[in-house]
Order: C-alpha cells, then sequence, then structure tokens
C-alpha cells in the first residue's frame, strides 16, 4: 500500500484549549499549522506575485475548480505540467470541488443523486457536476489537495432537508474517493456537513470517517450563523476527526475567527476576503477596520498600521494608498491586497507562537482588546 500523499504531524497541543501545533507534509513541501491559505480563484492570487505569497509565509494557497473548468479548462492545465508549473508555484494548492460555486447559483441549478445541473454563469449553457466529474477535473488540475464534491446546506435549513442532504454527501464522497485516480499524489478530503444540527454533525464526521480519507474539512460555516453559532459547531465536531488528521474550516478569513476556530482545534482556513475587502479599500489593522479611501485620510502619512512590517507599511502612507485607491490606480490595490494578506499571516505566526508558549487564551484576550472587538456586537472583522 502506498503511503500517502498528505501527512499530518502533530507538534504540540495546547495546555488550555483545544489548539495543535503541527506541519502538513505534501507533495510541494511542508507548511506549518494552524495555517491561513490566500486564495487565487483562477490560478492567482489576486494583484500578488507568488514570490510575494512565499515572502509573507504562505505555504499553501487555494483554487478553484469550478472557476478553471470553466477557463481555461482542466485540459489546458494538464497540457501546461499541472497547476503548479501553469501558475509558476512550488508550494502546495489546494483546490475546492466547485460543490460551492455551484451551490451559489441556487436559482439555475437542480440536485438529484447523479450530480447537480446547472447553467454555467458566464454563458447560460447547460452543465453538469457530479462527484466523479469533480474529482476528474480536480486529477488533471494536481493540486496536493483536492476536495470531495458535497452540498452545503443553507444554515437554516429543516432538519429532515439536511439529513437528506449530508446522507447524499456522504454517498458522494465515497463515489468520488473510487475515481480518485493519483492517491499516491494528491490528498482527497471529506466535507463534514450538518449546518447547525450537532447530530447530524456527528452522522457525517462518522460516515466520512469511515472512508479514511487524509484530512477532513468542516463545510457550511461561515454562511450567515453568528459567530456563536459557528464557535459552537465547531466545539463539538473538531473532536469528531481523528487527531493524526488534518482539520480544515472552509470559507473564514476574518482574525477573530481565525483564533477562535484555533481555540477549538482547526489547522487550515482560507477566504477570499482579505483580497476581496482590500479592493475597496479596506484594511486589517491590529486596531481594527481600516478604510483608507475615507477623506479622514487624505493628509494622513502614516502607514495603515503603526505594528506592522509588511513591505506595504514600510513604504507608503494612508495618505498615498488613498490617492491611489480613489485615482483607481492598481498599485493601491495591490498594496492593500498585500498588507491584508500579510497581516492575517502574521496573526497566524503569532498564534502559533502562543500554541508553543501555552499562552493562547492571553494572546487572544490582548488581540480582541486592542482590535477593539466586542463579542456582544461583533464587527465583520
Amino acid at each position: 500500500m502506498s503511503e500517502p500523499a498528505i501527512k499530518y504531524r502533530l507538534i504540540k497541543k495546547e495546555k488550555h484549549t483545544g489548539a495543535r501545533l503541527g506541519e502538513i507534509i505534501t507533495p510541494h513541501g511542508t507548511f506549518p499549522t494552524p495555517m491561513f491559505m490566500p486564495v487565487g480563484t483562477l490560478g492567482t492570487v489576486k494583484t500578488m506575485a507568488p514570490e510575494e505569497l512565499k515572502d509573507m509565509g504562505a505555504g499553501i494557497i487555494l483554487s478553484n475548480t469550478y472557476h478553471l473548468w470553466l477557463r481555461p479548462g482542466e485540459d489546458l492545465v494538464e497540457e501546461a505540467g499541472g497547476l503548479h508549473k501553469f501558475m509558476n508555484w512550488d508550494q502546495g494548492i489546494l483546490t475546492d470541488s466547485g460543490g460551492f460555486q455551484v451551490w451559489s447559483l441556487s436559482d439555475m441549478r437542480r440536485i438529484e443523486e447523479e450530480g447537480v445541473h446547472f447553467r454555467n454563469h458566464l454563458n447560460g449553457s447547460k452543465m453538469f457536476l457530479s462527484p466523479e466529474k469533480a474529482i476528474q477535473i480536480q486529477n488533471k488540475l494536481g493540486p496536493d489537495i483536492m476536495m470531495s464534491f458535497d452540498e452545503c446546506p443553507p444554515f437554516e435549513q429543516s432538519h429532515d432537508y439536511v439529513k437528506k442532504s449530508i446522507e447524499r454527501t456522504s454517498r458522494w464522497a465515497e463515489r468520488g474517493l473510487n475515481a480518485h485516480a493519483n492517491a499516491d499524489r494528491q490528498g482527497l478530503f471529506g466535507i463534514i456537513q450538518g449546518a447547525g444540527f450537532q447530530d447530524l454533525r456527528e452522522q457525517s464526521a462518522r460516515d466520512l470517517v469511515s472512508l479514511d480519507f487524509p484530512g477532513y474539512s468542516i463545510g457550511g460555516l461561515s454562511v450567515g450563523e453568528s459567530k456563536q453559532e459557528m464557535n459552537k459547531v465547531l466545539e463539538y465536531t473538531t473532536p469528531l476527526i481523528p487527531e493524526n488528521k488534518p482539520r480544515y474550516l472552509m470559507g473564514v478569513g476574518t482574525a477573530d475567527s481565525l483564533i477562535d476556530g484555533v481555540i477549538r482545534g482547526v489547522d487550515m482556513f482560507d477566504c477570499v476576503l482579505p483580497t476581496r475587502i482590500a479592493r475597496n479599500g479596506t484594511c486589517m489593522t491590529s486596531k481594527g477596520r481600516l478604510v483608507v479611501k475615507n477623506a479622514k485620510f487624505a493628509r494622513d502619512f502614516r502607514p495603515l498600521d503603526e505594528k506592522c512590517d509588511c513591505y506595504t507599511c514600510r513604504n507608503y502612507s494612508r495618505a498615498y494608498i488613498r490617492h491611489l485607491i480613489k485615482c483607481d490606480e492598481t498599485f493601491g490595490i495591490r498594496l492593500t491586497s498585500y498588507h491584508n494578506l500579510y497581516f492575517l499571516l502574521n496573526v497566524m505566526k503569532q498564534v502559533r507562537q502562543a500554541i508553543m508558549d501555552d499562552n493562547l487564551l492571553e494572546f487572544r484576550q490582548a488581540f480582541f482588546e486592542e482590535y477593539g472587538f466586542n463579542e456582544e456586537n461583533p464587527k465583520n472583522f
């Protein structure tokens, strides 16, 4: 039996929480955990060069199966030598299954046992995505970590609907596992669903753990539920995942939620948030949100965050960055994107040190106080 493509090594458990310090070994290198993964939907993290991402410590990035399937197509990427060569990235890559994008097309899709019929959001043409097809596309794209095809049921759906959904997702996961052609080169993760129902999360986890995936994702969170609801789900879901497998919380990218997710045992996170809000001039700082395009920063010659040592903060002022963004200059968006990604990656670096020092709760308290985060009335980030 061949060695799994993805291996997790537990280095240390924090004494006072469920937090874990570890590393994930992939065919394209090893990265420390907990880790935030920048999102490169179309094979690029918007405005960022691969070298910049490496410099700030991003050991793995995420790309999107659905969008790369549509453009430029998995066959072209395979012909180019796979995503790593195509995008000149020699470290870890994770691809999602495309399922979440299909579910977002709620008025243009039809779910059946075989898969999902939907319309291409670019030109309206009819398309079909099955568990087998999602795996075949990812096999050709060539990431280190692939996701099973699943349904992401809305958090407010009924217990009956979510139960049927997770049972279908479990059947799809097994079909995808059987279709996976490159288990020695690509690790396939199962995705635990169940909305806010503890019994269904437990059922979903049992089903997927029995299939012995090399890693597990927690899906269906950060989709409109409160932070308290998300934390509650994590508290009873992460312990269901085997300790020797990585735990990945999908679609979460605010500093407070990253810290709270780590406390509850999560190893990996991803989200488009830091680059998406950067394009509107919104920046993450140690003191909370800063909207640099606001008029009050027109003559503010301080860096975005006086505690940050990123390239942007070392070299450019709020006034200059505001000027660039107000003038629709791409360089301004590059600077805010760089800063936001660096900020989150640096938070995770500090979190890893806090786990090593067994003082993660103290770190959380100090970070939240400076950040201005009010748990009774939480900000978006």
